[in-house]
């Protein structure tokens, strides 16, 4: 498991198709990077930045194990 937590610079990266299973990405800053086809599957992205980050669907961040704090590609807060 890779533990990118508070990378400061994951910005506009190119992660399609990557295999993120159980990776910690808290407070990483993930704007505008392409997740397009990503595993997410118990991720923590607590109070990580998906400001305009490039997702299939909702369903693809629902696999995330927390997303508390985390600002959402539409550039919402998730609770």
């Amino acid at each position: 498991m890779a533990d990118l937590s508070s990378v400061d610079n994951l910005t506009v990266t190119d992660l399609r198709d990557a295999k993120l299973n159980g990776a910690n990405l808290f407070k990483a800053k993930l704007n505008g990077a392409n997740l397009a086809g990503a595993i997410l599957c118990g991720v923590n992205l607590e109070e990580a930045d998906l400001t305009d980050a490039v997702v299939d669907a909702k369903q693809q961040l629902a696999q995330a194990k927390s997303l508390k704090g985390a600002t959402m590609p539409d550039g919402t807060k998730h609770d």
